[in-house]
């Protein structure tokens, strides 16, 4: 069964490059990105590992925290970490769960028979705090994820999961919100001290109630 928005993320224990893991304890109380690729050496995901490895402090800096996954074995992980630091100017700062039995990638319906029946597709799961599951994206195998834009949707995240509002467009950290159709016009001064604009009925926006 596919995995939903809102969806508990499954549990699981497994071996990564920096140990065994409980995922749920793993996490413990940040968010997390779990994201899978086809298999070790593979041109399109060595350059996306080392991309991640590099942003590491941008996801810190939000309570992030990513692991990756593929169904090859923990050895060849090993063997292809000095690939992904070398091409990407890097050290990995992460963990690669080896997934052999295809454990984990079952559990999140990470393999599609149409696209393999043996290795994980390019998916991403977006991970609460509260261990739900608050973003799913699926890539084919020619198209490098873009974990700028990645970021931009965690900000999102979080501060809709804070505050009454959503992100309009193409809205990047720091820019106007909508305020939710469920605050009322006589609950936005309250809510909404920095002040409102009326561009419709139904869209009303407000500066970014965190910043």
């Amino acid at each position: 069964m596919a995995i939903r928005l809102g969806d508990t993320a499954p549990d699981f224990s497994a071996e990564t490059t920096m140990g065994t893991i409980n995922f749920h304890e793993w996490l413990g109380d940040s968010w997390g990105i779990l994201f899978s690729h086809p298999a070790d050496f593979t041109p399109v995901c060595t350059t996306e590992l080392g991309t991640v490895a590099s942003l590491k402090e941008q996801f810190d800096k939000r309570n992030v925290k990513v692991i990756a996954i593929s169904v090859d074995g923990l050895d060849s992980h090993n063997q292809w970490l000095p690939d992904i630091n070398e091409v990407n100017n890097v050290n990995m700062n992460y963990p690669i769960i080896a997934d052999e039995d295809k454990k984990v990638a079952s559990m999140y319906d990470m393999i599609h028979p149409n696209a393999s029946d043996k290795a994980t597709v390019r998916s991403v799961f977006v991970i609460g705090s509260d261990k739900k599951i608050k973003l799913t994206l699926t890539y084919p195998a020619s198209t490098g994820r873009n974990f700028d834009e990645i970021l931009r949707v965690i900000d999102s995240l979080q501060l809709t999961s804070d505050y009454s509002v959503a992100t309009p467009a193409n809205w990047k950290d720091g820019e106007d919100c909508i305020i939710v159709p469920g605050v009322k016009d006589e609950e936005i001064p309250e809510k909404f001290p920095k002040g409102h604009k009326v561009v419709k009925p139904y869209l009303r926006t407000t500066p970014q109630p965190n910043k």
